[in-house]
C-alpha cells in the first residue's frame, strides 16, 4: 500500500476518536495534510511563515520546523509516530522512535491565538498518545492515555485541536508507555510566538532551540536499553553528540535567544563561555523582569524548559555545554577503576607477552583518549573526541560552540570556520626565567632554610617504641 492510500484509510478510521475529536467535524477530517518527512540530521534553515500571522522563526539545532497548511483559518499539522534511525554523530547510528523520520520530531511553530489542528498517525508497533507539554487546552486534548483519551491504536490517526493561548517555549511527547517511548527518543519542540509586541518578550535577531535527551547504548549496538534509569552513557542535544552537534553561528552584536528543554532523567547546568545571559522564560511563560539576573550557567531540571537571551558582543569560538563533566563525554564504562599515579609498566610487559596490543590507559589521566586513534567497535562514538585549530578538543556528548563573527551576514547560519585570534590575545608558552614564589620565601624563613619537597631536613633521631603484648585470648575484643 502506498503512503497516500495508507493515510486515506487511516483517515476513515479516525472518525471514531472519542473525546479528542469531539470538536472536529467530519468535513475537516475528510482530507489530512500530507505528512512531511526529513531524512537528514542537519540544522535546517528557519521556516519563514508563508501563511498566517508573521513571526521571527526559530532555528532547531540539528533539526527542522514542520510545515503546515491553512484550512479555513486553522493551522493543520501532521505528525507520524514511527521507528527511525537517527545518526547521532558521523558513523554512529541508533534505532529510535520518533516523528516524521527523525528523533526528535520536527519543531512546531504557531502564533498566540492560532487555532491549531494536529493529526497524529501511529506507525509504531504499539499504541501511543500525544501530550502537549505546558499548553493551556481542553482537558480532552491533553493526551494522557486512559485519563483524557483512548490510546491511539497501531495504524490509526487521532486529531487534536485547540487554541494556542499563550506565547512561550513548550514541547510535545507521548503519555503512553513513557518508559519505552521517551527512552526511545519520542519528543519534539513547540514554540508559540507572541501575536504582538510583548512587554516581557524582546525581539531577537536569532532564535535557537533544542531538547536534551540521554540514552544507554552499549558500544557496537544500535538500540537503547530502555530499562536504564540513571546510568545513561550517551548525553545528547537533539539526539546528537559532539562532534556531531552543529555550532550556533551568529553575527557580532546580534541579540540571541536559546530555548532548551530537558527530557532526560537528571538536571543539566547549561554553561555559556564568554557572555552573560538572562533567563527570560520557562514553560510557564516569560519571566517577570524583576526576577531576572545575569548568569553564565542555568540549571535545567527534568521536564523543564529554559529560555535565555544575551547580546553576542564578543567575537570568537565560545564553548557551550552541560557543566556536568561526564555529560561532555560519549559512551564510557562506569566501572573503570582510577589508575592515576599507578605505575604498572612492569605488569604491562608481562601482559603484552600474552596480549601484544595491550596499552596503558588512565595512568596520567584520560587526556590520552582524546589523542590516540584506537580501534573502536563498529557504530560507536569515541569517548573523548573532536579536533580544533590547536589540537584535540577532548569532548563529547552535550558540547558545541557559539561562533560570533563580525562578518557573519544577517540571516546567514553557515559555519564560518575557526576563529583567528588577533595578535597578542592568545595564551602562549612562557620561556623566560621564573621568579621564586613568595610563599617559598616565607617557608624557608619559618623552617630555618628547609622547604619540604625541595631539600631535606636534618636526619631525625631514632625513636624507641616499647610494645607490650596483651595477655589472654581474644574473647573480649
Amino acid at each position: 500500500m502506498d503512503r497516500r492510500k495508507f493515510f486515506g484509510s487511516a483517515t476513515l478510521g479516525a472518525t471514531a476518536l472519542a473525546a479528542t475529536a469531539a470538536s472536529v467535524s467530519k468535513v475537516a477530517m475528510a482530507a489530512l495534510p500530507e505528512p512531511v518527512m526529513q531524512a537528514k540530521p542537519d540544522t535546517m534553515p528557519p521556516l519563514a511563515p508563508s501563511t498566517g500571522r508573521p513571526y521571527n522563526p526559530v532555528v532547531t539545532l540539528n533539526g527542522w520546523t514542520l510545515p503546515w497548511r491553512m484550512n479555513n483559518g486553522v493551522k493543520e499539522f501532521h505528525l507520524v509516530a514511527e521507528p527511525v534511525v537517527r545518526e547521532m554523530s558521523p558513523g554512529f547510528k541508533v534505532n529510535m522512535w520518533g516523528y516524521n523520520g527523525q528523533s526528535p520530531g520536527p519543531t512546531i511553530e504557531v502564533v498566540e491565538g492560532d487555532r491549531v489542528r494536529l493529526f497524529v498517525t501511529n506507525k509504531l508497533p504499539e499504541h501511543t498518545t500525544m501530550h502537549w507539554h505546558g499548553q493551556r487546552l481542553p482537558n480532552g486534548m491533553d493526551g494522557v492515555g486512559g485519563l483524557n483519551q483512548k490510546q491511539i491504536p497501531v495504524g490509526k490517526t487521532f486529531v487534536y485541536e485547540f487554541i494556542a493561548r499563550r506565547p512561550g517555549t513548550f514541547m510535545y511527547h507521548p503519555h503512553a508507555d513513557e518508559m519505552t517511548q521517551m527512552a526511545m527518543g519520542m519528543m519534539g519542540f513547540w514554540v508559540t510566538h507572541p501575536k504582538e509586541k510583548h512587554p516581557l518578550i524582546d525581539e531577537v535577531n536569532r532564535d535557537f532551540c533544542f531538547l536534551l535527551s540521554s540514552y544507554d547504548i552499549d558500544p557496537g549496538s544500535m538500540t537503547p536499553k530502555i530499562m536504564t534509569m540513571l546510568d545513561q552513557n550517551i548525553w545528547s542535544w537533539n539526539s546528537r553528540v559532539f562532534p556531531g552537534i552543529d555550532t550556533l553561528n551568529v553575527r557580532h552584536n546580534d541579540k540571541v535567544r536559546i530555548r532548551i528543554g530537558n527530557l532526560t532523567m537528571t538536571n543539566h547546568p547549561i554553561h555559556l563561555h564568554g557572555h552573560e545571559f538572562l533567563v527570560t522564560g520557562t514553560d510557564g511563560g516569560p519571566t517577570p523582569k524583576s526576577t531576572r539576573w545575569y548568569e553564565v550557567t542555568t540549571d535545567v531540571a527534568v521536564g523543564q524548559m529554559r529560555q535565555i537571551d544575551f547580546l553576542a558582543d564578543e567575537e570568537g569560538d565560545w564553548a557551550f555545554h552541560c557543566h556536568k563533566s561526564h555529560h561532555t563525554m560519549n559512551a564510557m564504562g562506569h566501572d573503570v577503576p582510577t589508575m592515576i599515579g599507578v605505575d604498572h609498566k612492569g605488569l604491562v610487559k608481562k601482559i603484552q607477552k600474552a596480549i601484544p596490543d595491550y596499552m596503558v590507559m588512565g595512568e596520567r589521566g584520560m587526556a590520552d583518549m582524546g589523542e590516540m586513534e584506537m580501534e573502536l567497535p563498529e557504530n560507536t562514538a569515541p569517548m573523548m573526541t573532536g579536533t580544533g585549530p590547536y589540537g584535540p578538543v577532548e569532548m563529547g556528548g552535550m558540547f558545541t560552540m557559539l561562533k560570533v563573527r563580525k562578518d557573519q551576514k544577517p540571516g546567514d547560519y553557515k559555519d564560518p570556520g575557526w576563529y583567528k585570534q588577533p595578535p597578542g590575545t592568545q595564551a602562549f608558552e612562557w620561556t623566560g626565567a621564573l621568579p621564586e614564589p613568595a610563599r617559598f620565601q616565607s617557608e624557608v624563613k619559618a623552617n630555618n632554610g628547609f622547604v619540604p619537597g625541595l631539600n631535606n631536613f636534618p636526619e631525625a633521631k631514632p625513636t624507641t617504641v616499647n610494645i607490650r603484648k596483651p595477655q589472654g585470648g581474644h574473647s573480649n575484643h
